[in-house]
């Protein structure tokens, strides 16, 4: 279990994927060493199996256990900014070649799904943009002008079954999708295994070194992997220090989950214009009842940290809604990393020759991951992918100019926290469970104490790019605003695109002897 897992659990992760996946034992190579064994890597392995290339996937952590496993799964195609902002950032073909990718993944996913009989309740139901009551219609007339430049399905209509929403106009998306993602990734697993894929958990990659022969991976444990290709399909890019980390920019989002009573609401994915917007959808409970899972509040990663009153906004809206909801079974977050025009960055890193990457979900992992599967594994074998202009990882969109600024913001403001004090102003501050930045001298120092009462401290400077650490109190971790690093409480990598822990205290450290 990560040690984020137990303040943090999704309804997904009771599923283990791929239980007997152990840490790399001896050195190993394959065809393509794929770095992440989220959605993307996964789905990519798989593909590459497809093709007769031998594979092996490294994790960090255990199989599929970071971001993808807090993902609210839902599969739809259209852009999670709106289709009108997509057409704002992109040329008209671009913005199609997008919609077309992201429809393309999910119909490979249900191509999966039937062919390797996975149990993971896949299935295609409607897509409703609901307006919110701030906003005005106009919003949604953009969208349907959108939705007809890119050749989009879409029903307009008046009324939803939700309290409060009985005359609100909403857009209906036919053949959307949505199911369990673990369970799917777990039946992936069985068959890239069965396929003769091999697994790595607990098996952090610490660098990665590309010649003309190949690359070597150098894994945790003093062991490599050698390989003709590598895919690093990470959260957020752990090969490269710059190149990504300034176009794509991390966010936390939030997610609960309640009973309720089967067929109380229409089975459907349901999101609103809201800024941050909310979004729900249902999945299988237990009892013959389901769970309603609800999203949103969003905020930049470090930015804030008052997790409670986010859940507590959330639950207000849905209840406001839904009166008759049942009680909260589950709650989490999760981080998602925003590109400058809504498309992740996939292919053959423009400064390697041999190392591919996919990166910046946009809030779309999902099916973001899966179309990294369609290019990635085809560009490997020489047959070129349909889609891979639309996600060329070395793009700048120049009509992303104002964002880049704004996103990069972030950074210097960080740094300029170095000049100011700290959170707190002596451990003595911290109750059990609590961490805090103490200033000490002109360096600060990230504290936490656990439930016995014992002081951990660690320097509270990322190791990726140096930005300055933020506690997040609702997972128990450290969290880097800048790239989206996180770290444990003894300063273990929880999360890239860091590598290395965070530095112990010196021990002769007047804090460290408090």
């Amino acid at each position: 279990m990560n040690a984020w897992d137990e303040h943090s659990r999704s309804v997904w992760m009771d599923v283990e994927v791929a239980p007997d996946a152990r840490p790399l034992a001896a050195d190993a190579s394959a065809d393509v060493a794929i770095v992440g064994s989220g959605i993307a890597g996964l789905s990519i392995a798989y593909e590459l199996l497809q093709r007769g290339l031998s594979v092996i996937v490294l994790d960090r952590g255990r199989i599929a256990g970071g971001m993808t496993a807090r993902t609210t799964a839902h599969l739809a195609p259209i852009c999670d900014d709106s289709l009108a902002s997509l057409l704002s950032m992109r040329e008209l073909d671009e913005a199609r070649g997008f919609q077309a990718s992201q429809s393309a993944a999910v119909d490979r996913i249900e191509q999966i799904v039937k062919r390797d009989e996975i149990d993971c309740e896949f299935r295609r139901l409607d897509g409703i943009l609901f307006l919110d009551p701030d906003n005005e219609e106009s919003v949604l007339d953009d969208e349907v002008e959108a939705a007809g430049k890119l050749g989009v399905e879409v029903l307009r209509q008046t009324g939803l079954p939700l309290q409060t929403l009985e005359q609100t106009p909403c857009l209906r998306y036919p053949r959307q999708a949505t199911f369990h993602p673990l369970r799917y990734l777990n039946g992936l697993c069985k068959a890239i295994i069965g396929q003769g894929g091999v697994l790595h958990a607990d098996s952090a990659v610490d660098e990665i070194t590309e010649n003309e022969d190949g690359v070597r991976l150098a894994v945790a444990g003093g062991h490599t992997v050698s390989a003709s290709h590598v895919v690093v399909a990470t959260n957020s890019p752990v090969h490269a220090r710059f190149a990504y980390h300034t176009k794509q920019a991390p966010y936390r989002t939030y997610a609960m989950a309640f009973q309720i009573e089967r067929g109380q609401l229409a089975d459907a994915l349901y999101w609103d214009t809201a800024d941050p917007y909310h979004y729900v959808r249902l999945t299988a409970g237990a009892d013959d009842k389901d769970l309603l899972i609800v999203g949103g509040e969003d905020h930049k990663t470090g930015e804030a940290d008052d997790a409670p009153k986010r859940f507590a906004a959330l639950e207000s809206w849905i209840r406001t809604l839904l009166p008759e909801l049942g009680p909260e079974t589950h709650r989490w977050s999760g981080q998602v990393m925003d590109t400058l025009d809504y498309g992740a960055y996939i292919g053959l890193d423009p400064a390697s020759k041999r190392t591919y990457v996919t990166t910046g979900d946009s809030g779309q992992g999902i099916t973001h991951g899966v179309v990294a599967s369609l290019i990635i594994p085809a560009m490997i074998a020489g047959e070129g992918s349909e889609y891979a202009a639309v996600y060329l990882p070395g793009r700048t969109p120049a009509r992303a100019a104002g964002t880049f600024l704004s996103e990069n913001a972030t950074t210097v403001t960080n740094m300029a926290e170095y000049a100011m004090p700290g959170d707190i102003a002596s451990i003595d501050e911290l109750g059990p469970g609590e961490g805090g930045i103490l200033r000490e001298g002109l360096s600060k120092i990230a504290a936490y104490r656990d439930e016995s009462g014992t002081v951990q401290m660690r320097s509270a400077v990322c190791t990726h790019l140096g930005c300055h650490l933020k506690w997040n109190s609702f997972e128990r971790c450290w969290d880097c605003p800048c790239h989206g690093s996180q770290f444990a409480p003894d300063g273990s990598v929880l999360n890239g695109p860091a590598i290395s822990p965070l530095s112990p205290v010196d021990e002769t450290s007047s804090l460290a002897a408090e």
